[in-house]
């Protein structure tokens, strides 16, 4: 197909008219798109946006079908622990995220003694987020915004998101016009969502404005500001720790919802990964085992919960803790000891249809192993007899499949 029919299949997504958007006005008591935009101005005055920053937004406020379009389709992720994070947490980056934290000593010394938060930690972010902000979308943010506050899907997030937006204007940190982002509506280097911008953002370079777009050491210091308040980071405690595992550890013990001190993690075997003694003491943690029990292990401690609360995918989390550890010096994960066989897309699928045939939420079944579907394997692989690591295998996929799986397991508690 030529390039002039893409563009104009491009231009009819972009900047669809009210009348193909009337999906949306079955959650918003019949009105259409005018007729909503209408409320939610009305909605924003009430809120403290003025009069003048409505005027200077409205002609971004329109409708994009396109941005509905790729909300509907967007995937999670589907890669491995060790394949996404070989592509994400590469020694470039460390290297990258190394230097710029020599480079803005000052506004990481800052943040840190601030809000509690390590150089790594607000470093690795940056690097996933936006490759150090080089990637930060194109899009005109309010035109996302309100599609996606019309659109019935998560409507009052979006409402309130756009209105978060105007505030953002409105305090004179950005100009309509520089609102420019990711399709999902979020903002800067570290790609705030507005209500996160407006909530959180702090001016480090003292030029009077809150600019996460352009300056380094605004994003700094309000990514920590997120990470500590909105998150509830623990000053001066680790966040995840490459370990060894014993062959005979208490598989169904390894699980994020599961802490225990690390003195117990120790009489069962757990080391550091190059060996060393774990720490005789009450530090809680939890074993996370990404990729089963062969795979790559980790201890994740009470602030690995900001990583998750960031982004609930555990691929995605995993990784930027990781990545954190690698800026802040740890030493490369070692490779598995043999290949991590990991079920085609299709019987994931079939298993997360077992699964849900016996009683188990196991959320969306798409082929994709997401925390609920985590859960549901590590039932069943205790009703089994087989070792309770999370990580769906053929001889698992074999047993449901057969006569037993008739016999419903135990729901999870």
């Amino acid at each position: 197909m030529t390039r002039s029919f893409y563009a104009a299949l491009l231009a009819l997504s972009l900047f669809a008219t009210p009348a193909l958007a009337q999906s949306g006005a079955r959650c918003h008591g019949g009105h259409n798109f005018d007729q909503f935009l209408n409320q939610l101005k009305q909605d924003a005055i009430a809120a403290g946006v003025s009069q003048r920053t409505i005027a200077a937004a409205s002609p971004y406020m329109v409708y994009d079908q396109g941005i509905v379009n790729r909300d509907r389709g967007q995937r999670v992720f589907g890669q491995i622990f060790t394949e996404f994070a070989g592509r994400m947490a590469s020694e470039g980056r460390r290297v990258r995220g190394q230097k710029l934290i020599q480079t803005y000593a000052q506004a990481f010394t800052r943040a840190e003694k601030e809000y509690g938060v390590p150089p790594a930690v607000i470093t690795a972010f940056w690097a996933l987020e936006s490759d150090f902000g080089a990637v930060q979308g194109k899009l005109p943010t309010l035109r996302s915004l309100v599609s996606l506050a019309y659109d019935c899907r998560r409507a009052q997030m979006f409402h309130d998101e756009t209105i978060a937006a105007l505030k953002i204007i409105d305090r004179g940190d950005l100009s309509p016009a520089e609102m420019i982002g990711s399709w999902a509506g979020e903002l800067g280097q570290t790609q705030f969502l507005p209500r996160h911008y407006f909530d959180y953002a702090v001016d480090y370079d003292g030029n009077g404005h809150r600019d996460l777009l352009h300056s380094a050491p605004d994003v700094i210091g309000s990514t920590a500001h997120y990470i500590a308040t909105g998150l509830k980071w623990r000053r001066g405690e680790p966040w995840l720790q490459e370990i060894r595992v014993p062959a005979n550890l208490p598989w169904d013990q390894a699980d994020l919802t599961i802490k225990h001190p690390r003195a117990k993690w120790a009489s069962w075997g757990v080391t550091y990964a190059d060996g060393r003694p774990l720490p005789n003491d009450d530090l809680p943690a939890s074993v996370l085992l990404p990729m089963g029990r062969t795979g790559p292990a980790f201890l994740a401690y009470p602030n690995f919960a900001a990583y998750t609360e960031w982004n609930n995918s555990l691929i995605y989390s995993t990784t930027a803790a990781y990545l954190a550890t690698r800026i802040a010096g740890a030493a490369p994960m070692r490779k598995p000891a043999a290949h991590v066989a990991q079920l085609p897309f299709n019987e994931i699928k079939e298993l997360q249809h077992l699964l849900a045939k016996q009683g188990f939420e196991v959320g969306k079944i798409d082929g994709i192993l997401g925390q609920q579907s985590r859960i549901a394997v590590k039932t069943v692989q205790m009703k089994y007899g087989l070792p309770a690591d999370s990580w769906p295998t053929a001889e698992l996929l074999a047993r449901m499949r057969g006569p037993r799986a008739s016999q419903s397991p135990p729901r999870p508690r």
